[in-house]
This record gives structure tokens, C-alpha cells and sequence, in this order.
């Protein structure tokens, strides 16, 4: 921690994480922090530093550090984040235009930067993490650019005056209405919290749809933030530039990929599950649990859906804290157009009927207001009552902010209204219903059961995707015009 320097001794050792327990611990009563002696950086006598390794329901894993001082009465405590850095950045951008915006609750992770664009001021990263909301972010801000004004102001009093016109701006964007308009008012803003770790969040007033104030991008981390966060070595790039130089090479920014030896690796990859499919094997390899990150296993096998394609199915299980999760990926050729499939479902035979949700599909079941946008449960194989249960079930343990103390009564009932709306669904009491996939990569699929015959109560519509949709799938940067020969030199 910052204010003081931490000693353990051998009768002190932190929490290990010993055979069958994690070194997160549920929140609960069973739950004890550890006590460590340390130097209080104020009087440099010996202080007491508590430390609580814990997973809060719907906020991840934490660290939450306390110390006290009983010779000078110094205080000081700190939440860290205990989650690994996810695979992809993430970029949340807020329209604030009323007091529910002001309430909304953020978490920042300390990698996290938080910007406010109306006023071209932005906030690096810092060394700790909050839990806090849009209002306290702002109030936060306030009180560390009034420090020190009274010295500017005698110094550097070109740099107090514009200090001075930030902060009223700052004192002017608490006072938003109470609720939103048709326009937004005057006092409207916009915050940008860019955490390349992905491991900031902003709460979603409209959960589990969509959040028309609020927009969320992931992104890949460019060189000089992974070197930030620790995840390359810069040096080791350095050398391999100077070899380069030295060849009379030209230097590259990122790793260098030969395009025919990636294909080739992928056909090995899925030559060798279809010999394992053809020959009645699952194959399987080690890994790390996404949630308390024991070793165990991933099984993957290749199936063949009849009247679709082969996909692949990939299913891990931890021993030691019982979580289960499976992913689809399909493969093949990429489609030249998108393809939206609706369903309309009349009765329990049609819940029974297979579906395929790839990563890449979005799905929405007006009747529910139940509106998923692509990426949410990853690919899925599995029947329609499935994919509406695992929606309840990630929904019902995943959204944050619907329990506990920090949850608004009012929007709690309206999701548990939701949720059992979803079960109603689940269970086939709520008909009829209308679900429609939408997947710009057209490698989604909903069982004909009339098949080879067409199905009345299923529309199947290929379209072209939007110059966005390719953006967003990487599919404008690729050539394929002397594809070989340019992989070649690559």
C-alpha cells in the first residue's frame, strides 16, 4: 500500500491456496481477514494491516486492504482487483443527462483512464481502485484540482484561472435534472472510461437490454499498453529490432505472422478432431479454470449438425469449484452475406428444437423484451429451452448491482420480474413467441423439423452486411489478391 510498508514474518504467512480451496473466498460470515504487523509511514511505528482476498456476487474477485495505526491513529484502506486482465480492452462512454446517470455506479480499476471530452480533460490511470459512482467520480475530481489553487493562484496564475474554469464546469455537471428530457439540457456531458485491462465497469440502468446512454467497445491493446500492464517485454523487442536493423530489415510494430503457417496450424487443429470425431474420441487438454484458476481440463469434439455444417464443441469443468461452461466454433468458409433467422414458437415441441448461437450472432425475443447483442454467451449448441435458461441463469448470477445494498429496489423488482418472466418462457407457460438470430457471419442455425421441406413458421433472410458489421468482424482489412505471394514475404 502507499502509506505503509508491509513486513510478513514467519507466523504471518498470507492465505495459500491449498488442495480443493480457493484463495478467493465467497463473501460471508465463514470468511476471516488476515492480520499482518507493518511500518505506519507517518510515526514508523508498527501499524496492523487486515487483508481480505474475496469474490463479491456480481463484482468479480477483490482485494480489499485496511490499516490502523494505534500510536498516530493513521487510517487507510484500498480495493484492488483480483481478476486476471481479460482478453480485450474495454471503452465505456456515458451520456449523462440526469440524475439516475449521476447515480449510476462505476467501478475503476486503477489501469483505467477516465476522460470527459465536452471539456478536453482527461485523467490517467492511478495506483488504486473505486468503487464509486458518476457523481463521487466527479467530486473526486473536484477536490484534487482545488488543492494547492491558493499557491497557483500566487505562482502560476494563467494555470489557476484555467483550473478554476474546469472546476466550474465540473460543479455545473452535478446539476442535472431529475430525470431526462427530450433534449438534453445544457449541463449535459459525456465520461469516457478506457480500461485496457477490461476490468472497469459501468453499471446498466436498462439490464439486461441494451443501454441506449451508454455504449461499451472492446478492443485489442496496442504495443505500449501491453508493455504498460506488463503482459511483453520490451527489451526482448528491442534486440529483436536491432537483429532486423542489422539485416537490413524493416522493423515490424507487433509480432510478425506468416498467414500460411497460421492456416496451416488451424487445418492441423481440426484434422486432428475430425480423426478423434470419426474414431469415437474426445480430445482433451489442460488448463486454467476462468474461475478460480485451478488446473483442469478442456474436452473438444466435432460435430456434424445435419442440413447446417460441422462445428466444434469445446466443454470445461473445474473439480475444484464446480464451475461448467461449453463453447461452440464453427468453421468454414466466410459467407458473403449475413442471415437473420426467426422462429415462431407455438408450443413445448417447438422449445425442444436444436439451435446453434455463434459468438458472432445477436438474438432478441420481442415478446420478453429480451434483446442479447453479439458475443453474450460466447457460441452455443444446445435446444431453444436451454439457450432461455442459461440466458436466466448468467443473467440471474452475472448482472451486477441487482443485489445487496448498493441495488435500487425499484429496478430490482423489474429484473426479478424479468427473470421470471424468462422462466415462465423456459418452462413453456408464455406462447406464443417470436426468436430471431441475427448473424452477419451467417453460422447460426435453427432446427427445420420439416426438413428437407421448408418450415411455415421459420423465416430464413440473406443480406448484405453493412460496411460497420465488416469493420467490427475484421473483414475490410483482409486481401486476398496474390494472397500466397504476399504471405510469402510476410
Amino acid at each position: 500500500m502507499s502509506e505503509h510498508d508491509v513486513s510478513v514474518s514467519d507466523e504471518q504467512a498470507l492465505p495459500k491456496l491449498n488442495a480443493g480451496n480457493q484463495l478467493f473466498q465467497d463473501l460471508d460470515s465463514n470468511v476471516s481477514a488476515t492480520e499482518i504487523e507493518s511500518l505506519c509511514m507517518q510515526c514508523h511505528n508498527n501499524g496492523m494491516t487486515k487483508l481480505l482476498l474475496t469474490r463479491i456476487p456480481h463484482f468479480k474477485s477483490i482485494i480489499i486492504m485496511s490499516f490502523h495505526c494505534p500510536h498516530c491513529g493513521l487510517k487507510n484502506s484500498e480495493v484492488q482487483s483480483g481478476e486476471a486482465v481479460q482478453e480485450k480492452g474495454h471503452r465505456y462512454e456515458l451520456r449523462c443527462g440526469s440524475k439516475a446517470d449521476l447515480n449510476r455506479q462505476v467501478v475503476r480499476n486503477g489501469t483505467a483512464s477516465v476522460s470527459f471530452p465536452d471539456w478536453d480533460f482527461s485523467a490517467p490511470p492511478t495506483t488504486t481502485s473505486k468503487l464509486t459512482t458518476v457523481e463521487g467520480l466527479i467530486s473526486h475530481f473536484i477536490d484534487d484540482l482545488s488543492m494547492d489553487q491558493d499557491q497557483r493562484k500566487e505562482l502560476v496564475p494563467e494555470v489557476y484561472e484555467q483550473i478554476e474554469v474546469l472546476i466550474a464546469k465540473l460543479r455545473t455537471a452535478l446539476e442535472l435534472p431529475e430525470e431526462h428530457g427530450e433534449q438534453d439540457s445544457d449541463n449535459a456531458f459525456t465520461v469516457v472510461i478506457d480500461d485496457p485491462t477490461g476490468n472497469s465497469y459501468v453499471e446498466n440502468l436498462c439490464a439486461p437490454n441494451p443501454d441506449p446512454r451508454l455504449s461499451i467497445q472492446y478492443y485489442r491493446r496496442t504495443r505500449e499498453q501491453m508493455i504498460q500492464l506488463g503482459l511483453l517485454n520490451p527489451d526482448a523487442e528491442d534486440t529483436q529490432e536491432a537483429e532486423e536493423a542489422g539485416q537490413g530489415q524493416t522493423a515490424t510494430k507487433g509480432p510478425r505472422i506468416n498467414a500460411l503457417q497460421e492456416a496451416a496450424a488451424a487445418d492441423n487443429v481440426v484434422r486432428a478432431v475430425k480423426e478423434a470425431s470419426q474414431s469415437h474420441e474426445i480430445l482433451s487438454f489442460p488448463a486454467n479454470c476462468s474461475s478460480c484458476n485451478a488446473p483442469c481440463d478442456t474436452r473438444m469434439q466435432m460435430v456434424d449438425i445435419p442440413h447446417f455444417q460441422e462445428v466444434i464443441i469445446m466443454s470445461t469443468t473445474c473439480d475444484d469449484c464446480g464451475y461448467k461452461s461449453n463453447e461452440v466454433k464453427c468453421g468454414g468458409a466466410i459467407s458473403s452475406q449475413g442471415r437473420r433467422i426467426t422462429l415462431k414458437i407455438e408450443d413445448k415441441e417447438d422449445l425442444s428444437r436444436d439451435i446453434l448461437k455463434s459468438e458472432t450472432s445477436s438474438f432478441n425475443i420481442p415478446e420478453l423484451d429480451l434483446d442479447m447483442v453479439a458475443g453474450t454467451l460466447g457460441g452455443r449448441f444446445t435446444t431453444i429451452e436451454g439457450l432461455i435458461r442459461q440466458v436466466h441463469n448468467e443473467l440471474d448470477s452475472r448482472v451486477p448491482f441487482m443485489e445487496g445494498d448498493s441495488a435500487v429496489a425499484e429496478r430490482r423488482e423489474r429484473f426479478k420480474r424479468f427473470l421470471s418472466r424468462l422462466e415462465d418462457a423456459a418452462e413453456g407457460r408464455l406462447f406464443p413467441l417470436n426468436i430471431t438470430l441475427d448473424d452477419p457471419m451467417a453460422h447460426s442455425y435453427i432446427q427445420n423439423i420439416y426438413a428437407p421441406d421448408a418450415d411455415p413458421n421459420m423465416t430464413i433472410e440473406d443480406y448484405d452486411r453493412t460496411f460497420e458489421q465488416n469493420e467490427d468482424l475484421g473483414l475490410n482489412d483482409i486481401h486476398v489478391e496474390n494472397y500466397e505471394n504476399g504471405a510469402e514475404r510476410a
